[in-house]
C-alpha cells in the first residue's frame, strides 16, 4: 500500500478559503441576476401604466406635450 499524499495544511487553508469566496460570489450574482429581474418586471409594468395615462389623457385633452414642471401643455400639430 502506498503512502497518502497531501497538500500543506497551509494551502489546504487557502484553497477552501478562495473556494468559500467563489461560492460566495455565485450567490451574489444569482441574487443580482434576480434582483434584476424583478426590477425589469416592474420597469415594465411602469411603462404600460404611463401608456395608459398617455392614452387618458389623449383622450381627453388631444395630442399634447406636457411640461412635467408646472402640468403647463402645449398641443401638437397634427401632419397630414
Amino acid at each position: 500500500m502506498s503512502e497518502l499524499k497531501k497538500i500543506k495544511e497551509e494551502q489546504l487553508k487557502q484553497i477552501k478559503e478562495h473556494q468559500l469566496k467563489i461560492n460566495a460570489s455565485l450567490m451574489d450574482l444569482g441574487f443580482l441576476e434576480s434582483k434584476k429581474f424583478e426590477v425589469m418586471s416592474i420597469h415594465s409594468q411602469n411603462i404600460k401604466e404611463m401608456e395608459e395615462i398617455k392614452k387618458d389623457l389623449e383622450a381627453e385633452y388631444g395630442p399634447i406635450n406636457i411640461n412635467l414642471e408646472d402640468g403647463s401643455y402645449t398641443e401638437q400639430e397634427i401632419k397630414e
